[in-house]
């Protein structure tokens, strides 16, 4: 059995600098993850059999994301095993946070492991890709520039700050935010550098706005703190502090009825961080042997 972290992700900045000719969108986005996300427990059977638990209100259990990586792992290296996975949900949908694509990228991740496929790093992204785009960078486990729809990566290393995470009650569908017309898409396309020295923005904070008052009601509270932005298409919201105390204290004013959570940046998935804890472990349990 095994225990992994499936960490939540941030945008410190989407810009959107096309729409292609397959309908997709161009971006440039700074990914950053945070120590707070879901939990998903592995259990490898051997026959082949995969299910998941609990189920997720509205979520056909072969249409989540969890189980069509599985099942793409299976598919791809001819794997009979199989697996009971038990999810400990905390991300919301539709938050922006990143919370299925996570689930995603630890499955293949974990998998991997168990069944003893032995796939790369590089291949466990070229499946992730087939799932969403926001899968490889989870894959990779390393703060990145974004670019693409998402998945071209460059290593990258903000600043890790405390943040503070707000969530609306309200769930943004991401391909409705795309399709909108009044969506920005000609944003200059800068290099990471000239992003560094350049106010950060979220290209589609302003029309989450327009569509939810509620996104916009608490952005506009969390502005009275910090400087604060949207995470991806929403529905949530954060702001960076010094200190985790500091962010606590806002929390603890947060109009009432608002979920939220105080969370450490990480420029590696705290997903790797588990990883090597588990390997120093079966290290040191070998050594004793």
């Amino acid at each position: 059995m095994m225990v992994l972290p499936a960490p939540a992700k941030l945008n410190l900045f989407l810009s959107i600098t096309g729409r292609r000719d397959d309908g997709y969108h161009s971006l440039q986005t700074l990914f950053q993850f945070v120590d707070y996300g879901d939990a998903l427990r592995f259990a490898p059977v051997a026959d082949g059999e995969l299910l998941l638990t609990p189920a997720l209100a509205g979520v056909p259990q072969e249409q989540n994301l969890i189980i069509k990586a599985a099942r793409l792992l299976q598919a791809h290296t001819g794997c009979t095993q199989g697996a009971h996975i038990h999810l400990t949900k905390r991300l919301p949908m539709g938050g922006g946070l990143g919370g299925g694509s996570s689930d995603a990228a630890t499955t293949l991740v974990a998998l991997n492991r168990l069944w003893k496929l032995g796939l790369s790093t590089d291949q466990l992204a070229e499946l992730g890709i087939r799932l969403g785009a926001d899968v490889p960078v989870f894959v990779r486990g390393q703060a990145a520039f974004a670019e693409g729809v998402g998945e071209l990566l460059t290593p990258a290393t903000p600043t890790e700050p405390w943040y503070l995470v707000l969530c609306p009650q309200v769930e943004v569908a991401t391909a409705a935010i795309f399709n909108d017309p009044d969506l920005p898409r000609n944003s200059p396309a800068l290099s990471l550098q000239q992003w560094l020295n350049t106010p950060w923005y979220n290209d589609c904070e302003a029309l989450v706005k327009k569509r939810y008052p509620e996104v916009a009601k608490l952005l506009g509270w969390l502005l009275e703190y910090a400087p604060s932005r949207m995470t991806g298409t929403g529905a949530c919201i954060f702001a960076s502090f010094d200190s985790r105390e500091a962010a606590q204290n806002v929390l603890k004013n947060a109009p009432k009825g608002v979920l939220g959570f105080v969370a450490k940046g990480c420029n590696q998935s705290p997903l790797f961080s588990a990883l090597a804890q588990l390997d120093s472990l079966a290290s040191s349990s070998n050594s004793a042997i």
